[in-house]
């Protein structure tokens, strides 16, 4: 199975999730608050040494009418850097919602949104995750 890292890039932070060995189930890990390019290079790579990463999963933030906008654009140029720093490829995941999903899930542990932006994050990063596990389990269904 490989050995997968997602992350949903913000402009302030990323969420980052990884996989159980089985690659059936995406948890969130944690969340990097934005400094640098090298700074987050950096911490991303600890995570991909420690879980033996070998390939990274980014969300990509469709416009809600299928299209790339801005932000979509900025993900993409960091998502290559990335790739090149840490000589790992990148997958892309649609990940319009994920954050919608992402608030509904800690809501309804009774928990304050406006006080979890970071585990929202790392919830996001793994609803991105898993599904990139999902897809790659049953890549004949449409999601």
């Amino acid at each position: 199975m490989v050995s997968a890292l997602g992350l949903d890039v913000g402009r302030k932070r990323i969420g980052i999730a990884g996989c159980d060995g089985t690659g059936l189930i995406a948890t969130g890990l944690d969340t990097l608050e934005r400094r640098s390019f090298l700074h987050d290079v950096e911490h991303i790579r600890r995570w991909v040494t420690e879980r033996q990463v070998q390939v990274l999963v980014i969300g990509l933030p469709y416009t809600m009418d299928g299209e790339l906008g801005s932000q979509a654009r900025q993900v993409q140029k960091l998502a290559t850097r990335l790739e090149r720093a840490l000589d790992l490829p990148v997958e892309f995941v649609d990940e319009r919602l994920t954050s919608v999903q992402a608030e509904q899930l800690i809501q309804s542990e009774r928990k304050a949104p406006s006080q979890n932006k970071a585990l929202i994050d790392r919830k996001a990063a793994a609803i991105i995750l898993q599904r990139w596990l999902d897809e790659r389990r049953h890549p004949d269904e449409l999601h």
